[in-house]
């Protein structure tokens, strides 16, 4: 860390009264990834905008590898880019076009389309994990995406320094993994990444030193080994902490009378029906990897999307009332935030006083038939709703986007309150929000159920639900795949989002198998996955979910054994179950995604790629790969061992062949709805992937480990 890339000595700005950094200091080195840390309103977002030259400081001096930017032209020609809070996509543009946005001089630009094309499409799938169709509209995908066409706009450029402010806020799990592995592989590029991030879990992991503002100042700057979360929150919350942590007790049900049911329920036209009963008193958190139907189950709990099927109820004095819209929702009592306030949230034309109280203009009207806003009544509500979540604000009658992106959200959270509900349905709320925002939140919450009211809080965030939550739902393919009552157990929440075994280790993990699960004083396990039957027969398995791949020498986490490695022809026997309704066909991908740099290769390293196997097969022994054993009309395809022309290589299983130390090998079994796909036989994976993906229903993986292999690579 010997070269200094961003230099902030004394940094001041003020937007009129307010002062929004009053004296800022901090330097950033090559090579690493450095954390802005601090409260809403403490100047983050302001910071970062003035080291990319969008905005110009009063006082103070801020040097970028020895220059100062005074526009964002000028510092995109430094090598800077910043990937801003809100996501920023022109939604009716294509996402090629959402990518290269800003890319292009005044009279076009010099590179073609077809180059652009194809830098575009590797960067997406390898951020993404599967291939996006550049030329759909941005408009039609999901937030999760749109921010990920933010972060690829941002990589494209291949900066000297990459802000990233709240850039894995709409991101889950799943996603902010292989953010973190990019920038793990910029970051041995010598780029210098300044990451503002509420997540105090990713600071720990990510972060090699983290500057610390409260109040517009820095307040202090901490290194790798000083990066707890109790230090974080010493620093950025302070009294508030103390305040917020009151009651640490997790939320339980207080009444047998349900508050709200939804019997028969699906969210996905091919998802399996559920039901879900909310009883008083209980603030019951839901999750899931992104794009598992959890979304779609609060929306419309909300009325704000339809069910594909099924009945939603709201039970007030006994008497059952119909769900079917946003009004009727309403109507019933149930309120919604959702974490999307550029999109779903905030009126940007309007103050903040506006903004919190427009829902119950109508509930404290005056003037009769003139139907008046009565300020006087609204006025002392306002003040208490936002009081309780301490949003930092100047006139409530400034534009609501005055404020920064976290009080934003609070406001939003605010007026749900504001209205009163029976329901209150929170869908990613805490997006954004700072550590000490987030205690005032749960606090509210657990004082809001425990008045007799009910919650419904959906994050991707496990943490969120430790001490606050009655109990946990986990989504996966479109239906309650797995349900948790505390004490949590967050490794096995998260096993269970990946649909594996409670007790699998996460890939990279070094022990085969975790401790037992803790069980709570009367005996019963702390987190109880919804069991399955594993039937004898076929078409009992086909009705099952909870899609599980597994190789009898090979447990998950496990080294591969030397018998499947480096020269020897022979494949790992692999077994699979519980799975999904409707598959035909499966596929098999067994790839390597930490294949040296020095290969130049954008893709994972393929090791054994075959498809078309039945639909009724449940095992392949040891062996199978070019052999008699693999079942008819199951076809292999090359390794890429032929790709990079390496002797003694051919068709079908490639064992790990690792060149320079241990790598991942991940194993992948694909559920698909047809009985065929048409590969050609010299296809490599990203063809595979291509023809697979979208048949898909469901996939089931495990990742094992070996190398640094026992001899070199032989010479092409």
């Amino acid at each position: 860390m010997s070269v200094v890339t961003v230099e902030i000595s004394a940094v001041r700005k003020s937007f009129g009264p307010t002062v929004a950094l009053g004296g800022v200091s901090l330097r950033a080195y090559e090579g690493e990834v450095h954390a802005i840390i601090g409260g809403n309103g403490s100047g983050k977002s302001t910071l970062a905008k003035v080291i990319s030259g969008v905005l110009i400081p009063d006082e103070g001096q801020v040097a970028i590898l020895g220059k100062s930017a005074t526009s964002p032209h000028e510092a995109r020609e430094l090598g800077i880019s910043n990937v801003f809070q809100e996501v920023l996509v022109a939604d009716e543009c294509s996402v090629l076009d959402n990518l290269y946005l800003g890319a292009d001089g005044l009279l076009g630009s010099s590179v073609s389309r077809e180059e652009r094309y194809a830098r575009a499409s590797a960067l997406m799938a390898e951020l993404l994990g599967f291939d996006l169709d550049l030329d759909v509209p941005a408009g039609e995908l999901p937030l999760s995406i749109k921010q990920w066409i933010t972060i690829g706009r941002a990589l494209l450029t291949e900066p000297k320094v990459l802000i990233l402010d709240e850039s894995s806020a709409a991101l889950d799990f799943d996603s902010t993994e292989r953010l973190f592995r990019k920038m793990r592989e910029m970051k041995k590029r010598g780029c210098s990444i300044m990451i503002v991030t509420h997540r105090i879990a990713e600071l720990v992991r990510i972060a090699d030193r983290a500057t610390v503002l409260r109040d517009g100042r820095t307040v202090g700057t901490l290194e790798k080994e000083e990066i707890t979360e109790a230090r974080i929150l010493a620093l950025i919350a302070g009294p508030e902490r103390e305040k917020a942590q009151g009651s640490q007790v997790s939320a339980s049900r207080s009444s047998d009378l349900p508050v709200l049911r939804m019997a028969a329920a699906k969210v996905w036209a091919d998802g399996a029906a559920f039901d879900f009963t909310l009883f008083p008193g209980e603030v019951v958190g839901i999750t899931g990897l992104d794009g598992q139907g959890q979304a779609e189950f609060v929306r419309a709990i909300a009325g704000v999307a339809p069910l594909v099927s099924g009945k939603i109820s709201v039970v007030r004095d006994g008497v059952a009332e119909a769900v079917t819209d946003l009004r009727s929702a309403r109507e019933n009592g149930i309120s919604y935030v959702s974490g999307d306030r550029k999109k779903e949230g905030i009126f940007a034309n309007l103050g903040i006083f506006e903004n919190l109280a427009l829902p119950i203009y109508r509930t404290y009207r005056a003037g009769g038939w003139l139907n008046l806003i009565n300020r006087t009544k609204l006025g002392p509500i306002f003040d208490w709703e936002t009081g309780k979540l301490a949003v930092k604000m100047g006139s409530p009658d400034n534009l609501i986007t005055s404020l920064s992106g976290g009080n934003q959200q609070k406001v939003l959270i605010a007026r749900a309150f504001a209205e009163k509900p029976t329901v209150l349905v929170l869908n990613d709320p805490a997006r954004g929000i700072d550590i000490g925002a987030k205690l005032d939140l749960y606090r509210n919450l657990r004082d809001f159920a425990a008045r007799g009211n009910a919650v419904v809080f959906l994050s991707s965030e496990i943490e969120e639900f430790m001490n606050l939550c009655s109990r946990v739902h986990v989504f996966r393919n479109g239906s309650v795949s797995a349900d948790f009552e505390p004490p949590f157990d967050g490794h096995v929440i998260l096993n269970a989002m990946f649909g594996r075994r409670a007790t699998a280790p996460m890939a990279g993990d070094e022990t085969v198998e975790m401790p037992h699960v803790p069980t709570a004083e009367d005996g019963r396990p702390a987190a109880r996955v919804v069991p399955f039957i594993r039937p004898e027969t076929p078409e009992d398995v086909m009705n099952q979910s909870g899609f599980l791949l597994t190789a009898p020498d090979i447990p998950q986490g496990s080294v591969v054994p030397d018998r499947f490695v480096e020269e020897s022809p022979t494949s790992p026997a692999l077994r699979w179950s519980g799975v999904p309704q409707g598959t035909q066909s499966f596929a098999l991908a067994v790839t390597d995604p930490d294949l040296p740099a020095a290969f130049n290769f954008p893709r994972s390293f393929a090791h054994w790629l075959a498809h078309d196997i039945p639909g009724h097969i449940r095992e392949l022994p040891e062996g199978a790969s070019n052999s008699l054993a693999l079942p008819s009309p199951a076809a292999e395809l090359n390794s890429d061992f032929v790709t990079f022309a390496i002797p003694g290589f051919g068709r079908g299983w490639g064992g790990p062949w690792p060149p320079d130390r241990q790598h991942r090998y991940v194993f992948t079994l694909y559920a698909l709805k047809t009985a065929r796909v048409d590969i050609a036989p010299g296809a490599d994976l990203a063809a595979f992937a291509a023809a697979v993906l979208p048949v898909a229903i469901d996939q089931a993986s495990f990742t094992a480990v070996y190398g640094p292999a026992r001899k070199p690579l032989p010479t092409p």
